[in-house]
């Protein structure tokens, strides 16, 4: 299988020649612009002017918060790299708990899945046709934190120190049933990586050509806007034992009653409006059952979550499937 070499950098990295590691086989190259809803990475500015002037093909992240606001930890990431976000860059979220799970204190798996799903959606509607992925863990995946259908960046340190072209030989990681598209396979003396694609098909992808397979999976801004009020609240699917994430499966729409048979003869915009709408039937029953278990959302959650879910998913999803 076709790969390229790529490295990723935060202001623990000094300056790097970028022009030479082009010219020693780099192909990409991900520097973290921001973290939570203010902070800003001290070397973001340096790291990714170098990286775009090399011909690299550039990419930044944002260290998420999921205890936070979504769509204020999205604004901080979006200002940060609005000059640079030309036509081929890449957007990635930082999906991993502090050792002290301070990032995650208070949320559900749910929840997280929700804002992780909130947060993307917030940077495709500002960056429309850029790709938007996620930087995360094989126990976050475990959790069921990652929404379908998003590119998936994924670390694994099989041998503590290592080059490329060990990572090339080796088979491509599985985890959760997800493929990734980018392997971090080490972070010694710094943070290398695979991606599972040549160097013209990995800048064919980063320039917007996607498959029919990741347009049919994506919701995106407007989807949960529609079904969940402009405030963008809503909540996944809690119980991950009654959904499959795999989008060929018949199951794929997490049954409340009747599963969708034959995914193959819907429209591709009837999958999206469904994955959206089944979003929000999970948001309903996941509030009575965060209320059942004492006040586990907050009131605003609670309401958003309800009243979307009582306004438009149930009478949605019927008139969607009987087109």
């Amino acid at each position: 299988m076709a790969t390229s070499r790529g490295m990723d950098v935060s202001e623990y990295q000094g300056a790097q020649d970028w022009a030479a590691l082009r010219k020693a086989g780099v192909v990409f190259a991900i520097a973290k612009a921001t973290e939570g809803q203010r902070s800003r990475d001290g070397r973001f500015d340096q790291h990714i002017a170098g990286i775009l002037k090399a011909g690299l093909i550039g990419g930044a992240y944002h260290f998420a918060w999921p205890n936070q606001s979504a769509a204020t930890e999205a604004a901080n990431y979006i200002g940060a790299v609005r000059p640079y976000a030309k036509a081929g860059f890449t957007h990635w979220l930082d999906l991993e708990r502090y050792s002290d799970g301070r990032n995650y204190r208070g949320r559900t798996a749910s929840q997280i899945r929700a804002w992780v799903a909130q947060w993307v959606a917030e940077v495709r509607e500002a960056f429309p046709g850029q790709r938007v992925g996620v930087y995360t863990s094989a126990d976050d995946l475990a959790k069921g934190h990652l929404p379908d259908g998003i590119p998936l960046w994924f670390p694994r340190y099989p041998w503590g120190r290592a080059d490329w072209s060990r990572a090339e030989a080796a088979a491509r990681p599985v985890v959760s049933g997800i493929k990734p598209l980018i392997w971090q396979f080490t972070s010694q003396p710094y943070d290398r990586n695979i991606a599972y694609l040549g160097e013209a098909e990995l800048r064919a992808w980063a320039a917007g050509d996607s498959t029919p397979e990741e347009e049919d999976m994506a919701i995106d801004k407007k989807d949960v806007e529609v079904l969940a009020g402009t405030d963008g609240v809503f909540l996944a699917p809690k119980d991950a034992k009654d959904y499959n994430p795999d989008p060929r499966s018949k199951d794929h729409y997490w049954s409340l009653g009747s599963h969708i048979n034959d995914q193959t003869t819907r429209t591709r915009r009837i999958d999206k409006t469904t994955a959206a709408i089944t979003v929000q039937l999970a948001a309903l029953t996941a509030a009575v059952g965060a209320l059942a278990q004492n006040g586990g959302l907050t009131a605003v959650e609670v309401q958003a979550a309800a009243e979307a879910g009582a306004r438009a998913a149930l009478a949605e999803l019927g008139e969607k499937l009987g087109d």
